[in-house]
């Protein structure tokens, strides 16, 4: 795969720094590869859009989920991550995740994440859709995310990675090979290096998460603009499964013209025996699965959308009044606290919910040890398409993907290092361009963008909704375009239209996979093509960048993950 020439418009680097490894983002994924790269003596610099807690791990609430209980096994978590991901996962990267998930998860706990504990001393576990056992480790009831946030950035500051907060990452950097030679990046406001600047180092680990705000309404925090998947499809790595975009079956409905990002209320509260009701009190989801509520998450969001269309409803309602205020407060006090602020009392009266856009199965497509198509890229967490998903991601298992990838990417460039002479150089990346090669859009576009695909990419599409939403981004892609070309004139560079112009870009790419794939799959509901078609979608969905800047858009085989370049190298 070579590099597309593509780069942003953007000022040239005003400073650099050298590094063995730049991790870009500061969840889950990111932090234990920075911290793992940095205990195999690889010189570690990270940066992150914004503080190093602010990412969607924070946010986090129901678990981690790992065969860690008496009675289950890594074969029953494998099992029920097929089932959820519709005929869709790598049944290999499903059986790294769930065999080296328990081990992970342990050497989580060591770096300092506490998870709430049972009388008894053990870890207290909960269940959560999908999941046919207890297997949900959860601390502070349901502020998991945050807790492991903490651990981990308590660690990096510990130890004394460096660190560059409130950084854009731009672009990829390559050398005269094709190979990775580090980023470009922007630092926002005041800082040590402000304005544009670059980290040479030979190898790139993207975590930068999700793409939710490509949506008007999401539980993804402001920072998920799918940057990483933008910057890698620039770079000419190959996307996949971009189309199966998760939506939470329960986000607080806070109104139909409520945008930005969403309270979630997490899936641990229908575990613990909340139910879906609506107005009228009826339990729709009974009879539709053999879980009920606890069904994997595109099945509920699918019943709970046809359960608003029969009744004309914006919403449906979670029940757990049962659970009485001491449960509340104890197991889900972050909900509790977030219903209080919106003027709902869960303890009291039913919750108002909504799907919502929540997760990205799709992403960079990666090999087994997290390798891009782009020699020296890797990727991991939300970012990335390791396979393990399929066409709807089983709850909880985002945060151990995160964990357990990060690692194998680490045991792959210090391996590499000690096999190719190459890694242990910074390698000198080739001039940029003279002439930017992509349109910037104007900030307002964001939300054009957002209204585009809640219409026409959302919970329900069709190939008139999705016909609709390409013309619509095809219009701004050109207009854009044509502005550039005709007399060099785009939008003046910044992040505001940094962000846009990464949106507009994986608004795109998800469009036009999802306008391909005719069959109703997992997260991915076609109204006009209601059945799973196995015979003739069982198969990925893979998109690169032209150098022109069109889409290439091309279908596997078969369900099984094609190699990444690097595997063809070695074979």
């Amino acid at each position: 795969m070579t590099s597309t020439g593509i780069r942003l418009h953007a000022p040239a680097p005003g400073w650099n720094i050298s590094a063995d490894v730049v991790v870009v983002g500061s969840g889950v994924a990111g932090l234990t590869a920075a911290l793992r790269c940095e205990a195999a003596g690889l010189r570690t610099v990270v940066v992150t859009k914004a503080r190093l807690d602010d990412g969607s791990t924070r946010w986090a609430q129901g678990g981690i989920a790992a065969a860690l209980g008496d009675g289950d096994t890594p074969e029953q978590h494998l099992d029920d991550t097929l089932v959820a991901g519709a005929g869709l996962c790598d049944e290999e990267a499903v059986r790294i995740l769930v065999t080296e998930g328990p081990d992970a998860v342990r050497r989580l706990i060591e770096t300092g994440a506490h998870f709430d504990e049972s009388e008894e001393g053990g870890l207290e576990l909960t269940r959560e859709g999908g999941h046919h056992r207890r297997r949900i480790a959860h601390a502070g009831g349901d502020a998991t995310g945050a807790e492991i946030s903490r651990a981990l950035v308590e660690a990096v500051r510990a130890r004394g990675l460096r660190t560059i907060e409130n950084a854009l990452v731009l672009d990829l950097l390559t050398d005269a090979e094709g190979r990775t030679a580090g980023v470009t990046l922007h630092v926002m406001g005041e800082g040590q290096h402000d304005g544009v600047g670059a980290v040479h180092a030979p190898a790139v680990v993207l975590a930068t998460g999700g793409m939710g705000q490509v949506f008007s309404a999401t539980t993804n925090p402001s920072v998920s603009t799918g940057d990483g998947v933008a910057l890698a499809l620039r770079a000419g790595a190959e996307v996949s499964d971009l189309e199966f975009v998760q939506f939470h079956p329960t986000v607080l409905f806070l109104g139909a013209d409520a945008e930005g990002q969403q309270p979630l209320v997490s899936e641990a509260v229908r575990g613990e025996g909340a139910h879906l009701v609506d107005a009228d009190g009826v339990r729709f989801m009974v009879g539709q699965h053999e879980l009920a509520e606890l069904a994997p998450r595109d099945i509920v969001a699918k019943g709970i959308m046809r359960r608003m269309q029969e009744q004309d409803a914006e919403h449906m309602f979670l029940d757990a009044r049962h659970f009485g205020a001491e449960m509340w407060e104890h197991r889900f006090p972050t909900i509790l606290a977030a219903c209080r602020a919106h003027g709902i009392d869960p303890v009291t009266e039913p919750v108002p919910v909504a799907p919502a856009a929540h997760y990205a199965s799709g992403g960079v497509r990666t090999d087994s040890r997290g390798r891009t198509t782009v020699p020296g890229l890797y990727a991991c967490g939300e970012v990335a398409c390791t396979g393990v998903h399929g066409a709807n991601r089983l709850a909880s298992n985002s945060l151990l993907e995160g964990l357990v990838y990060a690692e194998r990417i680490v045991a792959d460039i210090a391996a590499s290092r000690t096999d190719d002479a190459l890694h242990t150089r910074v390698p000198a990346p080739v001039e940029r361009p003279e002439r930017p090669a992509h349109p910037l859009l104007a900030p307002e576009a964001r939300f054009a963008i957002q209204r585009i695909m809640t219409d026409g990419a959302g919970v329900l599409r069709s190939a008139v909704s999705l016909e609709r939403a390409a013309d619509q981004l095809q219009r701004l892609h050109t207009e854009a375009r044509d502005a550039l070309d005709e007399n060099g004139k785009t939008a003046e560079p910044g992040v505001d239209t940094w962000e846009a112009t990464n949106l507009l870009c994986v608004a795109r790419v998800l469009v036009a996979a999802a306008l391909l794939r005719e069959e109703t799959r997992g997260c991915h509901w076609r109204e006009d093509h209601a059945d799973r078609d196995d015979a003739g979608w069982r198969r990925h969905i893979v998109v690169r960048l032209n150098p022109d800047r069109t889409l290439a858009v091309h279908t596997t085989d078969t369900a099984d993950f094609p190699p990444t370049r690097q595997h063809h190298q070695e074979q």
